[in-house]
């Protein structure tokens, strides 16, 4: 096993969706080899039905018993299904969503005994998957809790935008409860260091942005933004990081103000990922910042209407790829360079 080659565990999602043809047509791009060693979470069977009718008949994997017979200069598959496993193209399944999560649960156990170095998981649906094993929102939600961390930064990722939020998947009618200056402040903790970080910005500019129409309009449309988030960006700057705001959604994905920042925290899911995904979609890349462990995933669902038709894009797959190995050889980098600068003490 050739140790230097980056392992990149890939979950199969659900598999009635477009998750095994975004895999297909990012693998296939030769450049990813160049750079890690793919171990997709899956099935043969499942695999075989999905090239077949995207009619791909030149791709296949390299089936090994687990990710260390990983063939580094091969994509990998690693069976986590049994030979009775079906396919209903374009429709939610209970079945889907318990062959979603055998492939996720088997990834991350590798990934907790480093047999795989970081993991980008294809799209679930969040119903579907339900079980007594997983009762979660969602992947980062399950990811927090499975890989032991704190706090944790939903960050969307593309070439135009880095947008987090304070909250995630919570109904609309929890969003202004769950603002409190703690939460702010920490999710504004963990952009600030996941920038340097993770995608090694020195100095990070953050926009914040308020909770109400008009940011608040100094209190007539709501209070949140002088109560609560405006004390959580004076802590901020109290701890040297350059967050500013808070600032109108509206005008400022609408005015361009984005392009003079590094980053953006939104206060919850649509206020973020609707301008994002409007400027992104097809690139973004969903990242898991404030893990112990390298996380991305495609910025879509699985889109179950276009399935087995051929038109899913791998762009936004082949980029969590790209940008998931970044984000390890930063981090790896930084780690070197505190170990140098500690020993040179």
């Amino acid at each position: 096993m050739d140790e230097h080659r980056i392992r990149v565990g890939i979950t199969q999602g659900d598999i009635n969706g477009i998750g095994y043809e975004v895999i297909i047509k990012a693998l296939t791009d030769p450049r990813i080899l160049e750079i890690c060693t793919p171990v997709v979470y899956g099935s043969p069977k499942v695999m075989a039905y999905h090239r077949k009718a995207l009619n791909i008949p030149n791709f296949s994997l390299n089936s090994v018993a687990n990710a260390k017979e990983a063939n580094p200069r091969r994509a990998n598959l690693i069976n986590c299904l049994d030979d009775n496993a079906r396919v209903e193209l374009g429709k939610p399944s209970g079945y889907a969503g318990e062959a979603a999560f055998i492939s996720l649960e088997m990834a991350v156990n590798d990934l907790l005994e480093h047999q795989i170095d970081l993991l980008v998981t294809a799209p679930i649906n969040k119903n579907t998957i339900q079980s007594k094993d997983f009762n979660f929102t969602g992947h980062t939600e399950y990811l927090q809790e499975k890989l032991g961390s704190g706090d944790v930064l939903m960050l969307m990722v593309s070439e135009y935008l880095k947008v987090g939020v304070v909250t995630t998947h919570i109904p609309i009618s929890q969003v202004a409860a769950s603002i409190t200056t703690e939460a702010v402040i920490s999710k504004i903790r963990l952009l600030d260091h996941s920038l340097r970080t993770d995608f090694n910005i020195g100095t990070p500019r953050i926009a914040v942005l308020g909770l109400n129409p008009h940011s608040g309009d100094q209190g007539l449309l709501g209070s949140e933004e002088e109560e609560i988030i405006k004390p959580a960006i004076e802590i901020a700057r109290k701890e040297n990081i350059m967050a500013l705001g808070p600032y109108a959604a509206d005008g400022y994905f609408g005015s361009g103000l984005y392009q003079k920042f590094d980053a953006v925290l939104a206060m919850y899911h649509d206020q973020g990922l609707a301008p994002f995904k409007a400027l992104s979609f097809d690139s973004g890349v969903n990242f898991t910042a404030g893990l112990p462990y390298v996380r991305t995933s495609p910025a879509h669902g699985t889109a179950y209407e276009i399935a087995g038709l051929d038109k899913a894009s791998p762009d936004s797959m082949r980029q969590a790829i790209y940008m998931a190995v970044d984000i390890y050889k930063a981090r790896k980098a930084n780690r070197e360079l505190k170990k140098n600068a500690l020993g040179a003490q």
